[in-house]
């Protein structure tokens, strides 16, 4: 685990694994400039990863994904039992795997030749969940915190709390994240049904076949007079409720 101490910032032990001695090399020279990192070995293939871990028991692997033998997927995967994981971070060439990457509980996805700059941003996430871990309750939420998107030539993760609403694309859901006066939005592969089940419902509400929106995001609502009603968002925008979704949404009103 990462230490404060008086003598200088938090440090996470460090495994770099990789097939390739260059990408090694890089990676260990990207790391030497991190306050953060304290690399304590290196590995060529997934193997010799396990055997490290379970040795020297590092707070985090710098893991590549394409290795022969065993990939950095099927490492992560062995890696989940035991009773001091370390947080992954991916590295690799390739953008295909990030589905599955997060599906092994991943912290980020760095793609080569990887910047200085987003390695801090990856080591900086890894920071702020183990903080987040040793603040949480005993009992894990059932509900996700978080959505790893696309955004250009990288996946950025978005918080749950930070969704304001979610609209249908076709085979994709529309996030939108920001404040009353304008935002972005990130496209995100999934169903909205199977979206609105991860979602808590506490802080999410379905207004339409195709629309989500967290509850804190709904400023009113409004009838038109012909039994059509209308959710007026802080951000401006107006949602028409359908019929199946109404009764819940008039609970708002504690109607």
């Amino acid at each position: 685990m990462a230490d404060e101490t008086a003598t200088g910032p938090a440090q996470l032990k460090t495994l770099i694994v990789d097939d390739e001695p260059l990408a090694i090399e890089r990676l260990q020279l990207l790391c030497a400039r991190q306050e953060h990192i304290n690399l304590v070995g290196t590995a060529s293939d997934g193997e010799a990863a396990i055997r490290l871990t379970e040795q020297l028991e590092p707070d985090l692997l710098l893991l590549d994904i394409a290795m022969p033998g065993m990939t950095g997927l099927e490492v992560a995967k062995n890696l989940t039992g035991l009773k001091k994981a370390p947080a992954i971070i991916f590295v690799t060439a390739f953008d295909k795997f990030a589905v599955e990457a997060f599906g092994v509980a991943a912290i980020d996805y760095v793609l080569k030749p990887v910047e200085t700059a987003r390695l801090t941003l990856a080591i900086s996430r890894v920071l702020e969940r183990k903080t987040d871990q040793l603040q949480a309750p005993a009992e894990e939420s059932p509900w996700a915190e978080e959505f790893w998107v696309p955004y250009k030539s990288e996946l950025r993760r978005i918080a749950a709390s930070e969704i304001n609403r979610i609209e249908a694309e076709r085979d994709y859901m529309r996030l939108h994240v920001g404040g009353e006066q304008g935002g972005t939005s990130y496209l995100l592969h999934q169903t909205i049904t199977g979206l609105e089940g991860r979602l808590n419902p506490e802080k999410f509400i379905r207004l339409h076949r195709s629309h989500l929106v967290r509850r804190d995001w709904i400023s009113g609502l409004r009838h038109d007079g012909g039994g059509i009603w209308i959710a007026c968002l802080k951000c401006g925008t107006e949602i028409r409720i359908g019929r199946t979704h109404l009764a819940e949404a008039k609970k708002l009103a504690g109607r």
